[in-house]
C-alpha cells in the first residue's frame, strides 16, 4: 500500500512542490477546498477528501476534514493489532503525513477565522507522532522531503521535532483567541488584567550570553507578532548580549519619551546617565555625554535623528556599546564602522507593550506597562497638576520641569533629576533614599544645576529631601505630592524662593 499524505493549508506557499515531490516518491495525496483545487490546477494528482469521506463539504467550509475517515487514519497506533483491525473493518486506510497550516487568525482575527478543522486535524497527527509526521512551517518543506527521498520515511527524531512545533502552533493559535475575546469581551470584565494570561513565545535567536558570561541568554517574541528588534537593521558590530538588549531597549524607548526636538541618551544598566536637547544631533549627543563622563564609558547611545558625521566623530572618542538611530548618513557609517566591535541599529520607533512582566517563583507578577500621560500634542498632559508654592514657574523653568519628568519617569528608583536648560545634568538612581538620590544628583550636576529644575520620581517623605537639589541651586522642582508633611515640604520649597509642581502622580520603576 502506498503512503499517504494529507495536505490542507491556508498559507499555499510552497505547497505544489512538496505535493509534487510526494507524488514522484509514490504517495497518494488528498486535500480538500482551496489546497486541492490549486493542487489540480497545478496538474499534481490529488484525491479530494470529500472521496475519502463520502460526505461534501457542509456549513460554508466548517466542516470538511472532520469525520472518521480522516481521523482514524490519523490517529491509528501501527503497532496495535486493534487499531488496525478497525481501520481494515471500517475501509480506512492509514494517514502517514499531515501537512497543515492554520487560518491567519492574528493578522484578521474574527469569528471565521476561528479554525476548527485544521487545529483537530494538526493535534491529532502531532499526538501520533511515533508514526504520523506533521508539518506546520513550509519551511520545513524542503527537509521533509529531503529526508524521505533518501530514507523512505521520516526518522523517530523528525517526527518529535516535527510534533512540538505543531502543538506551539495550536498553542499561540488558541492564544490569540483567547486574547481577541478578552479585547472583544461585550461586558468589559477582563480588562487589561484577565482571568487568565497565554503567551505564546518564539525564539528569534540566541544571544552571546545572558546578564553574565556563564548564564545563556535568548530573545523571544510573541508569535505572530514582532517588534521594533524584528525590522531594526544592523549595520556592525559583534553579537549582542543580554544586558546589550535590555540597555538598548531602556534607551530607545527614552529618547523617543523626550519630545520632537534632537534627542540623545546615553543608557547605562538600565538607567541614563545622560539626556539632552541639542540645536542639531550632535549637538544633542555631546550634552548627553557631558552629564555623566565617567558612566557614560562603555554605554549605550540613542538618538532621534540620523547619525550625522560630526556625531560619529565624537562617538569614535568614546567607548561605546551600541548605537541605536533611525538612520545613519553614509559617511558617518563609514566613520563608526571603523570601530569593529561597535553595534550600529538603525530601527524603527518603538510601541510601548500593554503589560509588563516579571519573574517570580511559582508564576509571574504582571502589571499595566507605566507611561507618560500625553496631550494631543504630544506634549505632556498636565491635568491634575497645581503650582503648590507661592511662586509659579517661568516659561524657562516649565521646559526644565517637563523635561526633567519625562525623565526621571524611566530611571528606576528611588530617583533624583537635575536638568538645566534641557540637559540632564545629574541624575541620582536606584537608591534606598530619597535623600542619598539627592545628594548624588547633586554630586554628578557639580554646580551646573543653578537656576534648573529637579525632579523626583515620588514625594518627599520630609522636608530634608529637598536639600540637595536646594544647594545644588535648583529653582524649581516637580514631584507627585501625597505625603504626610507635603506641606513642610512646600514650606521648605518657598523658603528657598523655590517654585514646586506636584502632578499627583508617582513613576517608580524597581
Amino acid at each position: 500500500m502506498s503512503q499517504r499524505a494529507l495536505l490542507s493549508v491556508y498559507e499555499k506557499a510552497g505547497i505544489v512542490g512538496l505535493a509534487s515531490g510526494l507524488v514522484d516518491l509514490g504517495w497518494e495525496v488528498v486535500s480538500s477546498g482551496g489546497t486541492a483545487s490549486l493542487l489540480a490546477d497545478e496538474g499534481v494528482p490529488v484525491t479530494e477528501v470529500a472521496q475519502v469521506t463520502g460526505a461534501p463539504e457542509m456549513l460554508g467550509g466548517r466542516v470538511k476534514t472532520l469525520h472518521p475517515a480522516i481521523h482514524g487514519g490519523i490517529l491509528a497506533d501501527r503497532s496495535s493489532p486493534g487499531h488496525m483491525a478497525d481501520l481494515e473493518s471500517r475501509g480506512i486506510a492509514p494517514i502517514d503525513l499531515v501537512v497543515g497550516n492554520l487560518y491567519p487568525f492574528t493578522s484578521d482575527p474574527g469569528i471565521e477565522l476561528i479554525d476548527i478543522g485544521g487545529p483537530t486535524m494538526v493535534r491529532a497527527a502531532a499526538k501520533n507522532h511515533a508514526h504520523v509526521g506533521i508539518v506546520v512551517d513550509p519551511d520545513d518543506y524542503g527537509p521533509v522531503l529531503d529526508e524521505l527521498r533518501a530514507e523512505g520515511n521520516l526518522s523517530d527524531a523528525t517526527r518529535h521535532r516535527l510534533a512540538r512545533a505543531a502543538f506551539a502552533h495550536t498553542a499561540a493559535y488558541d492564544a490569540a483567541i483567547v486574547r481577541w475575546l478578552d479585547g472583544t469581551d461585550p461586558t468589559g470584565d477582563a480588562g487589561p488584567l484577565p482571568p487568565t494570561l497565554h503567551f505564546a513565545l518564539e525564539r528569534t535567536g540566541e544571544l552571546r550570553y545572558g546578564e553574565n558570561p556563564h548564564q545563556e541568554g535568548a530573545r523571544y517574541r510573541e508569535s505572530g507578532q514582532a517588534g521594533w528588534w524584528d525590522e531594526a537593521i544592523v549595520h556592525g558590530g559583534k553579537a549582542m548580549s543580554y544586558l546589550n538588549l535590555f540597555d538598548t531597549e531602556a534607551a530607545w524607548r527614552l529618547v523617543h519619551c523626550l519630545g520632537d526636538e534632537p534627542v540623545a541618551v546615553v543608557m547605562k544598566h538600565a538607567n541614563p546617565c545622560g539626556a539632552a536637547v541639542g540645536a542639531d544631533i550632535a549637538d544633542a549627543y555631546m550634552a548627553a555625554h557631558g552629564c555623566d563622563t565617567v558612566s557614560a564609558f562603555g554605554g549605550i547611545v540613542a538618538v532621534n535623528r540620523p547619525v550625522t558625521l560630526a556625531m560619529a566623530e565624537l562617538l569614535s572618542e568614546v567607548f561605546t556599546e551600541v548605537v541605536v538611530a533611525p538612520a545613519y548618513e553614509p559617511d558617518a557609517l563609514e566613520k563608526l564602522r571603523e570601530k569593529q566591535n561597535l553595534r550600529l541599529l538603525e530601527a524603527p520607533a518603538p510601541s510601548w507593550p500593554e503589560l509588563e512582566v516579571r519573574s517570580i517563583d511559582g508564576g509571574l507578577l504582571v502589571q499595566t506597562t507605566d507611561v507618560l500621560a500625553l496631550d494631543a500634542d504630544g506634549g505632556l498632559d498636565r491635568t491634575g497638576w497645581r503650582v503648590a508654592t507661592e511662586r509659579a514657574p517661568t516659561d524657562a523653568e516649565w521646559v526644565d520641569l517637563e523635561f526633567a519628568w519625562r525623565v526621571a519617569a524611566r530611571v528606576t528608583s528611588n530617583t533624583i533629576v537635575l536638568v538645566k536648560d534641557l540637559q540632564a545634568v545629574g541624575i541620582g538612581a536606584g537608591q534606598q533614599n530619597r535623600r542619598d538620590a539627592g545628594r548624588l544628583a547633586a554630586e554628578k550636576a557639580a554646580g551646573r544645576a543653578a537656576g534648573g529644575a529637579c525632579a523626583s520620581d515620588a514625594f518627599f517623605p520630609f522636608r530634608d529631601g529637598l536639600e540637595a537639589a536646594i544647594d545644588a541651586g535648583a529653582t524649581a522642582v516637580i514631584q507627585p505630592g501625597g505625603a504626610m508633611r507635603d506641606e513642610e515640604v512646600i514650606a521648605a520649597a518657598d523658603q528657598a524662593g523655590m517654585t514646586m509642581v506636584l502632578t499627583g502622580e508617582r513613576h517608580f520603576r524597581h
